[in-house]
């Protein structure tokens, strides 16, 4: 099962829309998958005492990261980085296990010209010092609010091919890493 993690909290947003186009090329390839929505995170992860215990609300979050095959991070850029709920999502799940040899690809969405770059960068970092399997072929969506029509469509049809080329690419590489 790969799981689509919906890398911010913001309601109504774009890297949601993003997401479930790419949940449902997944689907398309007829390869198993689930979606992670960090909007449904709960609010008792972001209290100080969190980090010492965590909350049980949070343990389906985590066995769905640790029972995945693969993992497809969908990440808006906010102020030149990453949303600070990723970031608070990562440092709660499990170390090392949560990522050690877990299969990772990018999409990065962004208002700007970069298709946030700097986040997908940045993240890459992080889970390459987890030890994860990064897939080399990520895709960056700049300018994404002229690439979704009012329904949460896509309207550039090389993007979504680029977005299905890298579902079935990355689809292949977690069936050769994990055999």
């Amino acid at each position: 099962m790969i799981t689509i993690v919906s890398g911010t909290n913001r309601p109504d947003s774009n890297t949601r829309r993003i997401a479930a186009l790419v949940e449902a090329l997944y689907t398309e390839l007829g390869v198993p998958v689930r979606m992670l929505d960090l909007q449904d995170l709960p609010a008792e992860l972001f209290t100080p005492g969190a980090y010492a215990s965590k909350p049980a609300a949070f343990a389906p979050f985590a066995q769905a990261v640790l029972d995945s095959s693969g993992l497809v991070i969908v990440t808006p850029e906010y102020n030149g980085s990453f949303p600070g709920v990723l970031k608070v999502f990562i440092d709660h799940l499990k170390f090392p296990e949560s990522f050690e040899g877990k299969p990772v690809s990018f999409i990065g969405l962004a208002a700007g010209t970069w298709g946030a770059l700097r986040s997908v960068e940045q993240l890459q970092q992080i889970f390459g010092y987890r030890n994860a399997h990064l897939f080399p072929s990520r895709v960056f969506i700049p300018g994404v609010y002229g690439v979704l029509d009012a329904s949460g469509a896509m309207t550039d049809a090389e993007l979504h091919g680029r977005l299905r080329k890298q579902a079935a690419g990355f689809a292949a590489f977690v069936a050769r890493l994990r055999g």
